[in-house]
């Protein structure tokens, strides 16, 4: 039986475009009987997507800029693709973290949990692994802890690792870092919790992000992985998410 697809667009013209001729041709699911998303943008859209967290796959369509994580557009044969394409398991991060005024603020990234200067000068950060100071400072534009699904992007951009999917384990990568001038950042499993304590807060503030839902003059973060949480993203044989992470090493 063929799974009854739900498409959900971004608000840009082609993609806006490509919504109305593939619901006039394949109808229109609601959340209650649709077995598949189908996302019609780019990465953006797919990261809000998975998300919103119906427990439904997705499989995305690139009417976007880069596209990693979708396939590619085509109109014709789309429920026989679906029914033929391979499923990448993705967990996302939990952050918590402490404003300056002393309130939490709760956030999943499916990609990456950063943190970043909000100011002029260098954050200074001190990193704890699973309640153990690792680092009692870092001079930094800022850092960030990714997945293996968002290894490739700002992690790869900040000369981070790329993870292997299946891998276990998480990247935690400086943005820019002044002291220690080389470090690179460290692999931890992905059983780890990572702490930042923003040190000189008021002089040196620092926001944070988890997937693009910012956080502003936080004093600490905490971050782990969230195995019972699964998102599911469809993509066409031979061209998965393990295939990807291995092409981008190459090109």
């Amino acid at each position: 039986m063929t799974a009854r697809l739900m498409f959900v667009a971004s608000e840009t013209t082609v993609a806006q475009d490509a919504l109305v001729r593939l619901t006039a041709r394949y109808g229109q699911a609601d959340e209650a009987d649709a077995g598949v998303i189908v996302a019609l943008g780019g990465d953006g859209l797919m990261l809000s997507t998975l998300h919103r967290n119906l427990g439904l796959p997705v499989y995305g369509m690139n009417r976007g800029t880069i596209g990693f994580l979708m396939n590619d557009y085509a109109e014709n044969d789309l429920p026989e693709r679906i029914a033929e394409a391979e499923m990448t398991v993705t967990n996302p991060l939990a952050m918590v973290a402490g404003s300056r005024d002393g309130t939490e603020h709760q956030a999943l990234a499916i990609n990456e949990v950063s943190l970043l200067r909000a100011g002029p000068q260098a954050a200074k950060l001190r990193i704890s692994v699973n309640g153990r100071v690792r680092m009692e400072e870092l001079v930094c534009d800022g850092a960030l802890l990714c997945t293996p699904a968002g290894s490739t992007a700002y992690n790869y951009s900040a000369h981070g690792p790329i993870l292997p999917m299946g891998s276990d384990v998480l990247a935690l990568t400086a943005i820019a870092a002044f002291r220690p001038r080389r470090w690179r950042g460290a692999i931890l499993p992905t059983s780890a919790t990572v702490r930042f304590d923003v040190l000189e807060p008021e002089k040196r503030p620092v926001m944070a992000d988890a997937d693009s839902r910012g956080v502003d003059s936080v004093r600490w973060v905490e971050i782990r992985s969230q195995p019972a949480i699964q998102h599911r993203i469809l993509f066409d044989p031979g061209h998965g998410l393990e295939e990807r992470l291995t092409r981008e090493q190459f090109v």
